[in-house]
Formats: structure tokens, C-alpha cells, sequence
């Protein structure tokens, strides 16, 4: 393991020269923090469109706003592409001249298709790590920008939706010299791939790109700056108490990142467990708060770290006398599922029934069609579909050895007459579901918040 820190700031730490500055404060504080990978420049203001959207604007020639029935045209997003930049340059009091001939240039590309997606979708991190960079630099930094073109990261042709390819690694890690004070600006989100093609990575890439640095390194640590101070409790907007958490594990962390706490490209966190290498996720504007560390193993001092909450989902319920007994038909439902391109996220069964849980927006057109092929091949005594569910999820290496918990949530709703719609606990034993109508979800999430985690403090 190299004693380099890898470094990645999102949209918001980077969106305008002032938190461009805090970044350069926090780079300067630790020399080994010796890789920096950035993102397009985030809003500055919560009305305005992203970056790499009207980069896609100009890639689609108006479409991409159009289907979100905007009124923006290709031409007025490559303008504001190009006053965005000019307008950081100019903050920064950098020479920009050369830097925004070549951005001028990249948003008229002679591509089509997936090509001229993914290569206009990436000049947001590309100009952004070659500005932040020259600013290093003038601030008397040792600093360069090293881009995926240029080193090899070499990643696969699916344009749209790329995976890093095994040579990349050893061109990363040639990138890595413990005796130089140099801080390498890396942009994210994107890679090349062997024909010299850009393609990128699925949006939130730029959590990737990280990821697969501090992996090809063997860095000492990943640390994930963003605009909150770490992986907080629950969702703040119905938890205003919710408090960061101060160390989780990479199972805890995906448990409840799929249950949607969002926070970081889950991808990013697996070559990092793969060679131990700790995330540690930051707060850019409260650099001194402690934020939450991602590890391999902790010991657990409490049942609960953490409520996550999905909505949106539904259930499809069967009932059919012995269907436990019938070889095959688990498998043959989720094969109808399957073929119909709707993922699955759980099927509690019972001995006579069983429900299968989906986003409800994944059956919009093929509800009925669904309901005929179920009907036909495994002819249910009964069928329903339950709509508008929230499903939330309890997660804690501790309940692995105290199921209190979950009893105390049952007896917390039942007291609140709260009806419970389904109940499924994962094979881990780490987190379990709860199913209740999303009419009532902020108030069963707040319930299990105090019962579950806010009573439990010492």
C-alpha cells in the first residue's frame, strides 16, 4: 500500500472559484493527497441546469431537454457551457485563452451516436481538471493534469456505460511517485478505450473514476468530498436530527445506498474493499467535521446505524394452494419478470403465496401483458397488485446478534396503527424490510428513527 491519498470532489466542491479555492486549501493541508480527481462544475444555483446536461443538450441538438419539456435549445446550452467556463477562468485569474479555444472546438465534434454522447458528456470533467490544475499552479502548487486520453485509462466501447479495462491499472499506477510532491488532477466520469475513443462511465462516474484510482495505486485511503458531512443517519428533509455516521462497513454501506441513501457511485466502493483501502467521505464547506469511514470490518456498538427508505415500489401477490411444493415456480416467476425487463428486489414466500416487490414505474405498459403470463404458466388461485409502497430498511451489523429491533419496530407501528404491508429480513441478518403505504411513510420513518436509533443513544 502507497502512503497516497486519492481525493475526489463532486459538482458542488467544485462548481465556482470560491469552492474551487477550498478544495486547493484542502489538497495544500496533506501532502499525501497527491491525486485529485474532479467533476464537472456543479449548480451554483438550484434553478440552473447542470453542466453535463446541456453538454448533452448539445450532444442530442436539443432532445435531452426537450424530453424533460424544456425550452432550451443546443445553441443556448454551448453558450452556457462556454460562459460558465470563461466565467470560473476569469475567477480564478488564470490564462483561459488556449483552454476555451479548445472548449469551443470539442463542443462541434465530427461524431454521431453514442460517440458524440459519450465524448461531449465528458468535456464537463475534462476542462474542469485542466482549469483546476493551471490554478494549482499559479497558487505555487506542483500540479498537473493527467487525462485518460493521455495516460491510458483504458476502458471498454460501451460508449454510454464503459468499464475499465485490466491494463488500465498499471498505467494508473505509473502515474504514482511517493517521492514527488506533484498532485495529479485527474478528470472523472471517463476513460478511452483502446481505439482512442472516449467513452463514459454511468452518471455519478466520476465516484468511479476515484474508486479505480485508489485500487490501481493501493492507496492509503479514498476520500469522497461533497456538500454533506458524511453518510447521515436517515434522510435529513423528514429527519432533521439525522447525524452522521461515524464509521460503517462496505455490506452496511450498500445495504443502504440500494435502499436509497445516496452518496456515492456504489461501484466505487468494490476494488476499494477488494484491497481494504478505507473511504472516507467529507463535507468541502466543514473540511474539520469528522464525516463517516467506510471499512471492511467494525465492531459494532449498536443494533441500528441507519434507515434507509424506497419509494414508489410494488408488489405483485399470488396465492396458490401447495406452491411451495411445486418445483420451479419461484424460478418460473422471476423468468416472466425477467423477460419482461423488470428487476426484482424481493420475493418473500410463504407456503400457499408469495410477493414480489418492483418499482412500480417498471410495470407502466406491461402490467397486463405481465398478469397474462403469470395467469398462463402458473395459473394463480389469486393475483393483486399493490401499488404506491414505501419500503423501509433498518440496517446494523448488530442486529445480526439482537433481533429487539425489529420487534420494537412491529410494536412501534402497531401502537401508532401504522398497518405493515410486507416484513422481509435479508440472509445477512443486517437489515430488514419493512412495506408500509407511502401515504404514511414519513411518519412510520420518523417512529423507527426514534424508536430504533434516537432513543438508543447513550
Amino acid at each position: 500500500m502507497t502512503n497516497s491519498v486519492v481525493c475526489k470532489f463532486g459538482g458542488s466542491s467544485v462548481a465556482n472559484a470560491s469552492q474551487i479555492e477550498k478544495i486547493r486549501r484542502i489538497v495544500a493541508d496533506n501532502p499525501q493527497r497527491r491525486f485529485v480527481v474532479v467533476s464537472a462544475p456543479g449548480r451554483v444555483q438550484k434553478a440552473e441546469e447542470k453542466i453535463t446536461d446541456h453538454l448533452l443538450n448539445i450532444a442530442t441538438k436539443g432532445q435531452h431537454f426537450r424530453d424533460c419539456r424544456k425550452t432550451i435549445s443546443a445553441k443556448e446550452s454551448k453558450q452556457a457551457v462556454i460562459d460558465r467556463f470563461s466565467g470560473i477562468i476569469a475567477d480564478l485569474e488564470i490564462d483561459g485563452k488556449a483552454l476555451l479555444a479548445s472548449l469551443k472546438q470539442d463542443l462541434e465534434p465530427d461524431l454521431e451516436g453514442d460517440r458524440r454522447i459519450a465524448f461531449l458528456a465528458s468535456r464537463g470533467e475534462h476542462y474542469n481538471a485542466r482549469i483546476i490544475a493551471a490554478y494549482f499552479q499559479r497558487k505555487g502548487m506542483q500540479a498537473r493534469a493527467c487525462l485518460p486520453e493521455e495516460f491510458g485509462f483504458l476502458v471498454t466501447d460501451s460508449y454510454l456505460d464503459a468499464k475499465v479495462e485490466e491494463p488500465a491499472y498499471d498505467n494508473i499506477a505509473a502515474l504514482d511517485d511517493e517521492e514527488s510532491d506533484m498532485v495529479t488532477v485527474i478528470p472523472g466520469f471517463y476513460g478511452v478505450t483502446e481505439q482512442g475513443e472516449i467513452a463514459v462511465f454511468s452518471r455519478g462516474g466520476s465516484d468511479l473514476t476515484g474508486g479505480e484510482i485508489a485500487y490501481a495505486i493501493d492507496g492509503d485511503k479514498y476520500e469522497n468530498w461533497t456538500d454533506v458531512s458524511g453518510v447521515l443517519e436517515s434522510d435529513p428533509r423528514i429527519i432533521s436530527a439525522a447525524r452522521a455516521i461515524p464509521r460503517l462497513t462496505f455490506k452496511e454501506i450498500r445495504l443502504l445506498s440500494s435502499k436509497g441513501v445516496n452518496v456515492f457511485h456504489l461501484d466505487a466502493m468494490l476494488n476499494c474493499r477488494k484491497r481494504k483501502i478505507p473511504i472516507h467521505v467529507r463535507n468541502t464547506n466543514h473540511p474539520e467535521a469528522a464525516g463517516t469511514q467506510i471499512l471492511n470490518e467494525r465492531v459494532p456498538e449498536e443494533g441500528v446505524v441507519g434507515i434507509a427508505r424506497l419509494d414508489n415500489m410494488a408488489y405483485i401477490y399470488l396465492e396458490k394452494d401447495m406452491l411451495c411444493e411445486e418445483v420451479g415456480f419461484t424460478a418460473t416467476l422471476l423468468k416472466i419478470f425477467q423477460s419482461y425487463g423488470i428487476n426484482t428486489y424481493h420475493y418473500p414466500t410463504d407456503k400457499d403465496d408469495i410477493a414480489v416487490l418492483v418499482k412500480q414505474d417498471d410495470l407502466k405498459g406491461s402490467i397486463n401483458d405481465l398478469r397474462r403470463a403469470i395467469e398462463k404458466q402458473l395459473k394463480p388461485d389469486f393475483m393483486d397488485v399493490v401499488y404506491n409502497l414505501s419500503i423501509i430498511t433498518p440496517v446494523g451489523l448488530g442486529l445480526k446478534r439482537n433481533s429487539y429491533p425489529l420487534v420494537d419496530a412491529i410494536n412501534a407501528l402497531g401502537e401508532h396503527h401504522i398497518p405493515i404491508e410486507m416484513i422481509d429480513q435479508s440472509p445477512s441478518q443486517i437489515c430488514f424490510h419493512i412495506g408500509v403505504s407511502q401515504a404514511v411513510a414519513d411518519d412510520a420513518l420518523n417512529i423507527l428513527y426514534r424508536v430504533l436509533i434516537s432513543d438508543t443513544r447513550a
